[in-house]
């Protein structure tokens, strides 16, 4: 085979490749979508989880009437797979004081910075278990335990949060 077709033979390779490359990527961002434009909350009432959007701001109108009642819920595999249903659980509920809610939102329709700074805002973050009764700040050794013990749970496979 003469050098020109060789090369020219590689090209063509070369470029099938890169556009299958291409193809496979671009497909793999339609299925991902990358980050989830959606994230679990639950409903205190119903105690059911449902999923809505990520920007907003706990707590939300849950699912079952117009009461504020839905929290972020922070949703994890026990078995390492997000995508096996049967070991997935929820770690902890968080949501907002009626302050720092209400200046996220008064933030976020002004197009400015909260006033609560992201550090005092911690004050006003408030977490619990599902089965809990009461709220704790996060800014608290109590609400530093809450969010942070579901990485022990598990057994081989370490825990991973799971989004819808």
């Amino acid at each position: 085979m003469d050098a020109p077709k060789k090369q020219r033979l590689q090209l063509a390779a070369a470029a099938a490749l890169l556009g299958l490359a291409g193809g496979l990527f671009w497909r793999f961002l339609g299925e991902n979508g990358g980050d989830s434009e959606k994230s679990y909350f639950y409903d205190l009432s119903e105690r059911k989880l449902f999923v809505a959007e990520r920007s907003a701001i706990p707590p939300i109108k849950g699912i079952n009437d117009a009461q504020a009642d839905g929290v972020r819920a922070v949703v994890v595999s026990t078995n390492g797979q997000p995508e096996d249903k049967t070991g997935r659980r929820i770690a902890y509920l968080e949501t907002n004081s009626p302050e720092l809610k209400q200046d996220l939102e008064a933030a976020r329709a002004n197009g400015t910075a909260p006033a609560i700074g992201r550090g005092a805002a911690q004050q006003f973050r408030l977490v619990k278990r599902p089965d809990d009764r009461d709220w704790v700040s996060l800014a608290t050794p109590e609400g530093e335990g809450i969010v942070s013990e579901w990485t022990t749970w598990g057994g081989d496979q370490p825990p991973v949060v799971c989004n819808p």
